[in-house]
């Protein structure tokens, strides 16, 4: 299977399951809404690709722990935030982790595994409750939590596979990729 096979085969995942929520009867607002937040807002979909870049620069046990440990942080500050708590500074926080993350990706910065997933679960807090404050109206928060939990997992595959699958020549691309995503958040941090 080639490098694009499985980038295509991810990017179906994806949107699979939309489809299956076209039929009457399930919640559009609530999953739809969770998907369309990480895909849609530019500081969130960066981060997502970023932590899916940076787990495939590590080895071990990491490439598993950063993708696993930025979704379940998040999802705790999703509920966090469906309770209604914020966090001091959480937009320059979200900006910061792209700012961060794209740095971290830009030099393969290579942690302990321990530092690494506590930095991820940092990011991913602000994150989560930026998600969970901005539940629409008449949504349910556990179909709106599954879908920006999909999304996002869905979006660290993403950052993994391509990463994972560059050829050789084209592997400084990650790298680019990661000054890009640094320049982006310092732009969201100065905006």
């Amino acid at each position: 299977m080639n490098p694009y096979s499985k980038l295509f085969t991810a990017c179906a995942l994806l949107l699979g399951p939309t489809l299956a929520f076209a039929h009457p009867g399930h919640d559009h607002a609530g999953v739809m809404s969770g998907v369309a937040h990480p895909v849609f807002g530019l500081d969130h979909l960066l981060a997502m690709l970023a932590v899916g870049l940076w787990a495939a620069q590590q080895t071990g046990k990491a490439r598993w722990a950063l993708p696993l440990t930025f979704v379940a942080t998040m999802l705790v500050g999703g509920l966090l935030g469906f309770a209604g708590i914020e966090l001091p500074l959480m937009e320059t926080g979200i900006a910061g982790s792209v700012l961060a993350l794209g740095l971290l990706v830009a030099l393969a910065v290579r942690p302990p595994v321990a530092v690494a997933a506590a930095l991820t679960a940092l990011f991913a807090l602000s994150h989560g409750v930026a998600h969970g404050l901005e539940l629409p109206a008449l949504s349910s928060p556990w179909g709106y939590a599954a879908g920006f939990v999909a999304a996002t997992a869905a979006l660290h595959g993403t950052g993994y596979i391509v990463a994972r699958n560059l050829p050789q020549v084209a592997a400084p691309l990650v790298r680019i990729a990661g000054a890009a995503s640094a320049l982006a958040g310092a732009w969201l941090l100065a905006a």
